[in-house]
């Protein structure tokens, strides 16, 4: 799927179908591949983060997730089609895997917290697969022991997709580090997407998501956690924005 250049990366523009039927694209191909969003965060954190620049701009689909880029995108006069969020895609493509006999693996998330998911989708969905779940622990990423064990439990599953919600730049750097040691047709960075599809962290309604301000209803659940990342560091796309307009002058 052809990508287009969006500030600091490149970019998939396409609509939600679209990204689910290049996801079964990919289940069927022979080839690896491995999907990423990018949203506010992810811009700011790819200013200074050179591997997680590269990975991104590898990525075999690049998801733009946040109405801020959307909004940005269409100042610059190059619109982008429609936000496509990984917790609002995972859901549809689990009910696809279920319809399809794709099966799922869950990395990530709390203890307990995955398998938790699992319950809940199995409730919600009777013929999905999944595999497996597994939570590392803190600190898994400079495990080179624990990061053998992971790719050998994901591995022994063999999914057709492996959800990695381990928060970026985390999930990202794992799939890239490790996407030839471990067997899975399809990685998919999904950040919090665990914590909503078990329940334990509610979503913003609709009319807030479809606005803009998904961020400000997850503020008010999470204060203390997400007041530097919405208030002092994700200010800082408005400074990117203006650096990268040139591209499209």
């Amino acid at each position: 799927m052809e990508k287009i250049q969006f500030l600091n990366t490149f970019v998939n523009n396409c609509t939600m179908e679209e990204c689910l039927d290049e996801i079964e694209n990919m289940i069927s191909s022979e080839k690896k591949s491995y999907v990423v969003a990018v949203n506010t965060d992810v811009i700011i954190k790819i200013e200074n983060d050179a591997q997680l620049k590269e990975i991104t701009d590898n990525a075999d689909m690049v998801l733009v997730d946040g109405k801020p880029l959307i909004w940005i995108a269409k100042k610059h006069k190059k619109p982008i089609t429609e936000k496509v969020s990984g917790s609002d895609m995972v859901p549809k493509l689990c009910a696809r895997a279920a319809e399809k006999g794709y099966t799922v693996f869950i990395l990530g998330g709390k203890e307990g917290v995955a398998e938790k998911a699992k319950t809940k989708l199995e409730e919600q969905m009777p013929d999905i697969k999944i595999t497996g779940v597994y939570a590392p622990p803190l600190g898994f990423e400079k495990d080179e022991e624990e990061t053998a064990k992971i790719n050998e439990i994901i591995s022994e599953a063999k999914p057709d997709i492996l959800l990695a919600c381990l928060g970026c730049p985390k999930q990202e750097k794992f799939i890239y580090n490790n996407i030839n040691s471990y067997e899975a047709k399809v990685s998919i960075c999904a950040g919090a997407t665990v914590d909503f599809l078990a329940g334990n962290i509610k979503r913003a309604p609709r009319w807030m998501s479809n606005h803009g301000l998904e961020w400000l209803y997850r503020f008010f659940k999470e204060p203390k956690r997400l007041f530097k990342r919405y208030f002092v560091d994700d200010i800082k796309i408005f400074k990117i924005a203006k650096k990268y307009r040139k591209l499209y002058e």
